[in-house]
């Protein structure tokens, strides 16, 4: 199970959003971070990426005609960062800073 770092300020609102997330990724898989959330998600659909958004310098995402979504928590799987927004959106961020968004509810 990983460990996220918890970055919104009320801890109880951020563990509700990490809900089983942490639980589906594992350091001891070699798997990359999509591929394990797609296979050990698959009771919510898997992974499914979701085009349009734009990942600003602080991780906040921003869909058009959407406020920004400000990050709730994060854990690094080796090299990807994977970030909890609110309204079950998560991110898996690149060394590059490449990514995908998609929504794990």
């Amino acid at each position: 199970m990983m460990v996220f770092e918890i970055l919104h300020p009320r801890t109880g609102e951020a563990l509700e959003a990490l809900g089983l997330i942490p639980e589906f990724l594992s350091n001891d898989n070699p798997a990359p971070a999509k591929e394990q959330l797609d296979k050990n998600y698959q009771h919510g659909g898997g992974w499914w990426p979701m085009e349009g958004f734009k990942m600003c310098p602080d991780h906040s995402l921003v869909y058009p005609g959407d406020p920004p979504y400000k990050p709730i928590a994060q854990a690094w799987l080796r090299d990807e960062l994977i970030v909890i927004y609110p309204y079950s959106w998560v991110a898996i961020i690149q060394p590059d800073k490449s990514f995908e968004v998609a929504r794990m509810d």
